[in-house]
């Protein structure tokens, strides 16, 4: 096995560092920067595309930060459920989080939490964050009487709707109590953490 991820942890990458680091693989850490991977020759080479993150998994190489823990929780064996239908769900999960949340949640972070203060623009911020009321409350009912999107036990579809919306801890969750719990344990998990120290 020869696993090679690049990508910085400050990208999208941070989620499969988080996979990598659940899965407890060992693994070869390339830190590319967003900025850089489209003008890296060598790296183009390898993702014509020009975004990160990439892995090359024995020689297969496949982008894309959640198909690539679908494909590492199948391929490894752990946090992929054995039946067909939570397979199924894991895959439902993962899509959602990108189509229901994400757009709103990048334009809500980059106007609260990564540009500079005097480039945010607050009604931006606020229109992500009125979008974001429906995806929380369907995210709400699903977590109601049980730990994890898939009942007891973490999954790689806990993992990837986690690592798109991983600022929205400094969110308003008031309204969503159990998002915000289930949000915590996410975050709190030590692979989490480890990842979150990765270049």
């Amino acid at each position: 096995m020869a696993l090679t991820l690049y990508g910085s942890s400050y990208s999208r990458s941070l989620r499969v560092l988080w996979m990598l680091k659940e899965l407890d693989l060992p693994f070869e850490h390339i830190p590319l920067a967003w900025k850089e991977c489209s003008q890296n020759a060598d790296y183009l080479a390898i993702n014509p595309t020009g975004t990160i993150p990439t892995l090359v998994d024995d020689g297969f190489v496949l982008a894309e930060s959640l198909a690539i823990n679908l494909h590492l929780a199948r391929r490894y064996g752990r946090l992929w459920p054995a039946t067909e239908q939570d397979q199924a769900l894991c895959w439902q999960w993962s899509l959602w989080a990108v189509a229901s949340m994400e757009t709103s949640y990048i334009q809500w972070a980059d106007h609260t939490l990564w540009r500079a203060p005097e480039a945010r623009d607050p009604a931006l911020a606020a229109a992500a964050s009125e979008a974001l009321q429906r995806p929380l409350a369907r995210l709400e009912q699903a977590l109601k009487g049980q730990p994890w999107l898939l009942g007891h036990d973490f999954s790689v579809a806990d993992l990837n709707v986690a690592g798109c919306i991983n600022g929205l801890r400094r969110f308003d969750l008031t309204a969503y109590p159990t998002v915000a719990d289930w949000l915590n344990r996410c975050l709190d998990r030590p692979a989490y953490r480890a990842a979150t120290q990765l270049p």
